[in-house]
């Protein structure tokens, strides 16, 4: 399948799972429990419905933003995603560079395969960080030195991972690290040879910011039992005190599901927060982050910049999340589908269909520029209210 026949996200998603793995693919897109949150994420997006306008002009068009303070090309960062260098070598590398040319933020994740230095020599500007908070402090410190040396210009704490949810292809595939390798698993990498031969050809295959910088984790094999220890139950609002302040930069936080929690947030002094449920991978059983949008935006939209992540697979979801006061947005598996079909060129691809679907969504709704747009634009009675 070439890029001039690929359309939309689906078509990047179909190839991806020909391409990558099945546990890698698997670990990707899938959610925890019964992934009954996971699939409302995007289930919820298609009922809200849109108000065709006519007869207006539609010259000079732009979907350019801000998202703390950061110019755009259009309201969507590439999200903080685990293993992204297992979806294709090198992963987390090409993806920064795929974002970087198209002017929107790239955020690394902790437990990414490519490190925190990989990125920066890789990229010209800055990109964003995303923190999870371990046991080991003195490692979370390293984390954040690390990260303001890279001149990383945002740091994106996720709260909603103190504990692991419970994700059952994960445990049927045997992820873990290293990944067990058992026959199904050898088969199935058996017949992705074009993957192979990219894992093989670069020495990126751990996790770059963990293995060597935290204590007693020297390989991979020393690494799941880490892991299992250090993500910290007891996180709290303390804890967001003290990293602010350790950062000193922009501060985002992600995993705000719950308008109470909101307003928390907004009194932290964070500069964003992101309503997100992990995609449903953690609680199951959760609602939908654009159904849970609307009433944080109503709580503190005027206080933090609310943003939101979790089933955005089009232009047209970033359209309805905007119309609904979100004032960015991520993208996790939509980018990830496209790096495991066609690597960089393949997030390329991703940004390009989702930027042009968000034009156009804009157009035919009757406006020209994204700052005119509000719930007007839904058909009443299609989406949440606060």
């Amino acid at each position: 399948m070439s890029s001039r026949v690929i359309t939309n996200v689906e078509d990047l998603r179909v190839l991806a799972k020909r391409r990558v793995p099945r546990m890698f693919y698997d670990y990707a897109d899938s959610g925890s429990w019964t992934e009954g949150t996971y699939r409302a994420n995007q289930n919820d997006f298609q009922k809200i419905k849109l108000r065709q306008r006519v007869a207006v002009n539609m010259e000079g068009r732009s979907i350019r933003a801000k998202m703390v303070g950061h110019d755009v090309a259009m309201p969507v960062a590439i999200a903080p995603t685990g293993l992204t260098g297992m979806q294709h070598a090198d992963g987390e590398i090409l993806a920064a560079k795929a974002a970087e040319k198209f002017g929107i933020p790239f955020t690394l994740s902790t437990m990414s395969i490519c490190s925190i230095e990989d990125i920066a020599a890789h990229t010209t500007k800055p990109f964003w960080f995303q923190l999870y908070v371990m046991r080991d402090r003195g490692f979370i410190e390293r984390l954040i030195d690390r990260a303001k040396a890279a001149n990383c210009s945002a740091l994106q704490l996720t709260l909603d991972l103190q504990i692991l949810g419970q994700r059952h292809k994960d445990l049927k595939n045997g992820l873990s690290a290293p990944p067990k390798p058992t026959i199904a698993n050898l088969i199935n990498l058996a017949t992705k040879p074009r993957w192979c031969m990219g894992m093989l050809g670069t020495k990126r295959r751990s996790f770059g910011n963990i293995v060597g910088h935290a204590q007693g984790v020297g390989d991979l094999s020393s690494l799941s039992s880490w892991t299992a220890e250090q993500f910290d139950p007891n996180l709290n609002w303390g804890d967001v005190e003290w990293i602010k302040k350790r950062w000193g930069g922009k501060l985002i936080l992600k995993g705000i599901m719950d308008v109470e929690d909101a307003r928390l947030a907004a009194n932290s002094g964070a500069d964003a927060l992101i309503v997100s449920n992990h995609g449903g991978r953690q609680l199951d059983g959760a609602p939908s982050s654009i159904e849970a949008l609307p009433a944080i935006v109503e709580a503190v939209g005027k206080d933090i910049e609310v943003w939101m992540d979790g089933g955005i697979r089009s232009g047209q979801d970033v359209f309805k999340a905007w119309a609904l006061g979100a004032r960015g947005t991520l993208i996790g598996r939509a980018f990830l589908y496209g790096l495991g079909a066609m690597g960089e060129a393949g997030v390329t691809r991703c940004l390009e269909i989702i930027a042009k679907e968000l034009d156009l969504t804009m157009a035919f709704c009757g406006h020209r520029n994204l700052s005119d747009v509000d719930t007007r634009v839904l058909l009443p009675g299609t989406f949440p209210k606060p």
